[in-house]
């Protein structure tokens, strides 16, 4: 159970993901933070991230990897897909 509200997690979360933005971008891309809700940190990859074979690696070893490490163990990325940002309840 993680013990902070999504409201609470939505500060840390963004530094985060702006510190990992600068690795995504030498590759081409980009990340977008969608929402946090219920330990889920939605997120959406642009650029040469789109499409790319190493995306689902990029979002669980690096972009999770580092929320788990500097907020909570139990944080989850789940990958946006063009499109779903106003349907994150079906993901």
């Amino acid at each position: 159970m993680i013990p902070f509200t999504d409201e609470e997690l939505m500060a840390p979360v963004t530094t985060v993901i702006d510190k990992v933005r600068p690795s995504i971008a030498l590759d081409g891309g980009d990340i977008t933070l969608i929402a946090v809700k219920n330990g889920g940190v939605y997120v959406q990859l642009s650029g040469a991230c789109v499409g790319c074979a190493s995306s689902g690696s990029t979002l669980k070893y690096g972009v999770e990897r580092q929320l788990r490490m500097d907020i909570h163990p139990e944080l989850k990325v789940i990958n946006v897909p063009l499109g779903m940002e106003n349907k994150i309840d079906e993901l």
